[in-house]
């Protein structure tokens, strides 16, 4: 079968058997295209929660996954690809954190959503990176250990100094990477081009974006500004899907070195093989699991509604 055969097959099976595909945006176009929606990995759990079908495929990593089964627990979530997983979020678990807590015991934990869902259950507050700034300023305390990127903890820092950070050494390994190096090479390849890039790079080359945000906030600026030129500063999928959205613009690398493996690894045959149920693994989380994950999440969304 050729790529939209394969495609229409998908799209037939999501009738016949119920199902709802997400897609983060680091997956490729082709399984974008088949995507009921598509964009960050919250805003997939969220859009996850107000579909009617009973059977959810979440094309992204295992975090995300989990993150909508905490989110639509009734639902049977799928993760097309079992060994997509993140370096991130796999860096830090419960008991480290609980040991972390015990010397810091009057910091709020907050976590980036890039964790597990086991880890979310030892702490206070979750975050995205579109959302910790604002979060943050919102938590009824001055002292917060952030965790587990240290990049965007301190640039989430950086926007309250008002408050008392306490960031570990963790993080992601692609966008963590770069280097001011690879900035000064793009900008003199591209010099009328505009620099966007995740919070999640070193401080260092944040400090010399034009403009720094999530991964659906670097596509919204590219999208709506009136610049014809930009540099990617985040997982090069996106500078992919920005040519396609804006045949008018243009859009260059950071650095080759931005291509998450785990994003790679789930295919458009893998979420066929999914759909089919010869595929795939389905996520399974312990009920107190599920109990106590949702309180660092449900604080968030009470935070933001603020």
């Amino acid at each position: 079968m050729n790529i939209s055969e394969i495609q229409e097959k998908i799209i037939r099976l999501k009738s016949e058997k119920d199902i709802c595909i997400l897609a983060h945006s680091y997956q490729a176009k082709e399984i974008l295209e088949i995507a009921d929606f598509t964009g960050d990995s919250y805003k997939l759990s969220v859009d996850a929660g107000k579909v009617e079908n009973k059977n959810v495929i979440m094309s992204g990593v295992r975090f995300m996954a989990e993150t909508c089964k905490l989110l639509s627990p009734e639902k049977h979530v799928f993760l097309p690809n079992p060994d997509a997983g993140c370096a991130m979020a796999d860096q830090m678990d419960k008991e480290l954190i609980g040991q972390v807590k015990a010397n810091y015991p009057d910091y709020t934990v907050v976590a980036y959503i890039n964790t597990t869902a086991e880890l979310k259950t030892v702490c206070d507050v979750c975050v995205t990176s579109s959302s910790a700034v604002e979060i943050c300023k919102r938590i009824d305390n001055d002292k917060i250990l952030f965790i587990p990127d240290c990049n965007l903890g301190a640039y989430v820092a950086d926007k309250i100094p008002e408050k008392k950070f306490k960031l570990l050494s963790g993080g992601c390994p692609i966008h963590a990477c770069v280097t001011v190096d690879d900035v000064e090479k793009a900008k003199h390849l591209h010099p009328n081009a505009e620099l966007l890039v995740h919070p999640e790079c070193t401080p260092a080359v944040c400090s010399l974006a034009d403009y720094i945000g999530s991964t659906s906030g670097i596509m919204n600026y590219a999208v709506e500004s009136d610049g014809k030129e930009f540099i990617i500063g985040t997982e090069i999928s996106i500078q992919d899907h920005l040519q396609y959205m804006c045949p008018d613009k243009r859009f260059y690398y950071l650095s080759q070195k931005l291509i998450c493996p785990n994003m790679k690894s789930t295919t458009l045959v893998d979420v066929l093989n999914c759909a089919q149920g010869i595929g795939g693994e389905e996520i399974i989380l312990a009920p107190e699991v599920i109990s106590e994950a949702r309180k660092c999440i449900d604080e968030m969304i009470r935070l933001g509604e603020r």
